[in-house]
């Protein structure tokens, strides 16, 4: 199975959960869902992110002792990504780097949506030239904001603006999008590409993880 890690700490099982399923229903493949403990506003700056480091680390290691054949960590900043792919034995994906790859094999200009005053650096570093714009919905500073009713107008407000900006395809830069289903809502209101993290990382380790066990 693919283990998947959140770096939000919810007990609400709906919102726990929801990652988990967008993998496991878009690729057809087995997964098991874990959240670090003790960060209910999940990763948003530096010091929250060095917070989770370890815990990653420590729920990376579990989850691949469990059973696990690929992991995902579910945050745009890829966070603890290399200190984990230093630990395990298996594949280890990042939804911002994933996304962000997704959006280099089109080769149209893109526009980012987050939630920190700038771009997490994986995603930034891998568009290059290709990034022509950055935005944080207004009143969004961390997931939590995302699960109120204006969490959603807010994010295609947003996205509307990168596009009049030039962009030609939308990458998310928080997995928060993910949880309130904004992809969806974006791709009924608007004809672009919509790249989110969690599909993204998704279609990565599923496809690891179906060629393991074709060869097993």
């Amino acid at each position: 199975m693919i283990g998947v890690i959140r770096v939000f700490t919810t007990e609400i099982e709906e919102i726990l959960e929801q990652h988990r399923k967008i993998i496991s229903k878009s690729y057809g493949v087995p997964t098991i869902n874990k959240c670090i403990p003790d960060q209910p506003l999940g990763i948003f700056n530096v010091e929250t992110e060095e917070m989770a480091v370890p815990k990653i680390v420590a729920l990376g290691k579990r989850l691949e002792q469990e059973g696990c054949k690929a992991l995902t960590i579910i945050c745009a900043a890829d966070p603890a990504i290399e200190e984990l792919r230093k630990e395990v034995a298996i594949p280890v994906i990042g939804a911002g780097s994933a996304a962000a790859l997704t959006a280099l094999a089109l080769g149209q200009p893109v526009g980012v949506l987050g939630i920190t005053d700038t771009p997490p650096p994986v995603i930034e570093n891998l568009l290059g030239n290709l990034l022509v714009g950055y935005l944080r919905p207004e009143g969004v500073t961390n997931t939590t904001d995302l699960l109120t009713p204006t969490g959603r107008t807010r994010g295609l407000e947003a996205v509307k603006q990168l596009l009049n900006q030039g962009a030609k395809v939308i990458v998310f830069a928080c997995t928060g999008f993910s949880t309130i289903g904004l992809a969806d809502l974006l791709r009924q209101e608007l004809d672009v590409p919509i790249i989110d993290g969690v599909e993204a990382e998704g279609l990565f380790a599923s496809t690891l993880y179906k060629q393991q066990a074709s060869n097993a």
